[in-house]
């Protein structure tokens, strides 16, 4: 696939095929993730592998539960307009994807943000060239239940920056319409 096809194709997909992806083929995603660059080559980038559907339904309700706390404490939240999804019992904030891949690092670190936005990107075209489908889900980043950060191998330092979610799509959505917004050309 030429990249400007590969660029046209990958789209956010909340629809997906009950079909578990092979671990082999998440960890070849996760090796091509790790090209992208990063501040000065730190790389700081660390992933956890869900890739187990009892576990993405426990996260799903650990975000949604630390989630509705956050609109209950703060009404005027910009997470308000989520809240009759996460007050749901049926809404699986992953979209019952097969498999998660939580992207973070090191929460103290200045350019964390940027350098796993960038992993993330990677992520989403290493899949999209092998015919699999992504979403980054900002619902699924509230995880602060100690006892399930432990069981899923979150370090005490991590931050959750990318919740990915990885799978065999049901259908492709069509290229939204996009227009560059060029503020200003200076030119000689």
């Amino acid at each position: 696939m030429i990249f400007s096809e590969l660029l046209e194709k990958r789209r956010s997909i909340r629809d997906y095929r009950n079909r578990q992806v092979p671990l082999e083929i998440i960890q070849k995603i996760i090796k091509e993730t790790c090209l992208a660059p990063s501040s000065g080559n730190g790389q700081p980038w660390q992933f956890i592998i869900v890739n187990n559907r009892e576990w993405l339904r426990k996260l799903s309700e650990e975000s949604k539960k630390n989630f509705i706390a956050t609109i209950e404490k703060d009404p005027a939240s910009p997470l308000k307009k989520y809240e009759a999804n996460l007050r749901n019992k049926d809404f699986n904030v992953f979209y019952n994807a097969p498999c998660l891949v939580l992207i973070g690092g090191p929460k103290d670190l200045y350019s964390l943000l940027v350098d796993c936005s960038l992993a993330a990107s990677y992520f989403m075209f290493a899949a999209a060239a092998r015919g699999l489908g992504t979403c980054w889900i900002n619902l699924g980043a509230d995880i602060r239940d100690p006892g399930i950060k432990e069981a899923i191998g979150m370090p005490v330092d991590f931050r959750i920056v990318a919740p990915m979610v990885l799978g065999y799509p049901q259908s492709i959505p069509e290229l939204p319409v996009r227009e560059p917004k060029i503020l200003k050309i200076l030119e000689p």
